[in-house]
């Protein structure tokens, strides 16, 4: 599928929701935090607002869930329109029934991973999902710096990727933008969630293709 660009809603006017999903219609997906107080010290929208995003956003939406027992919640997101829900390895009791869940009511099931987690007990589980998200800052807050030492994960997780022969994107969230997308898709990232880079730019569709290109340029560059 090639480079990925899924801005954060996290850094949008949350009283223009609307008109901040027009903005970025030149992205890939629209990135939702949802975020309970419980799992990460911070509350921000859940499933009715995802409902009402769905209704009218141009874009999918990637929903992020950062919260206490996904097992029991991230199915509803599906039924609210999310085409992609990632959970925390962290947070789940079942990940491998839970994504299974996912995909059976026909959305993309993710897994994420906190910089500071260990992504070598998952890497088995490739095959059950679509998607892992490496954090690469501390999950709960936008507008964070990157995190350089998440990097080593997400050249992992692409290594076991690419020998496994699966379709599995490999997403970074967290600090990403024009200084750091480069070294983000040189590790082996494909999906870029990108929060004050795009909606705290003049020009949120120019903010997305500059970060396309640059992602783009050193995905080309290590292939080649």
């Amino acid at each position: 599928m090639g480079v990925q660009i899924s801005p954060s809603l996290l850094s949008a006017d949350f009283a223009r929701l609307a008109d901040e999903l027009s903005a970025i219609a030149r992205a890939d997906w629209a990135h939702v935090d949802v975020m309970d107080n419980h799992f990460v010290p911070n509350l921000t929208l859940g499933r009715p607002v995802v409902e009402a995003l769905a209704a009218v956003s141009p874009v999918p939406l990637d929903c992020h869930l950062m919260i206490a027992d996904p097992d029991r919640w991230a199915p509803g997101y599906v039924d609210a329109g999310a085409r992609s829900v990632t959970f925390h390895a962290e947070a789940a009791a079942a990940p491998i029934r839970l994504a299974r869940e996912l995909r059976a009511l026909g959305a993309r099931a993710g897994l994420a991973v906190k910089p500071s987690t260990s992504v070598e007990p998952y890497l088995e589980l490739l095959p059950e999902f679509d998607m892992i998200l490496v954090m690469t800052v501390e999950p709960g807050f936008g507008g964070q710096p990157f995190l350089e030492h998440a990097l080593p994960s997400v050249r992992r997780v692409r290594q076991a990727v690419a020998a496994s022969g699966l379709d599995v994107w490999v997403q970074v969230d967290g600090g990403v933008n024009e200084q750091t997308i480069e070294r983000c898709a040189e590790a082996g990232a494909d999906v870029f969630v990108a929060g004050s880079a795009v909606f705290g730019s003049e020009n949120a569709g120019s903010a997305i293709d500059s970060l396309r290109a640059l992602a783009t340029r050193a995905c080309a560059t290590v292939a080649g």
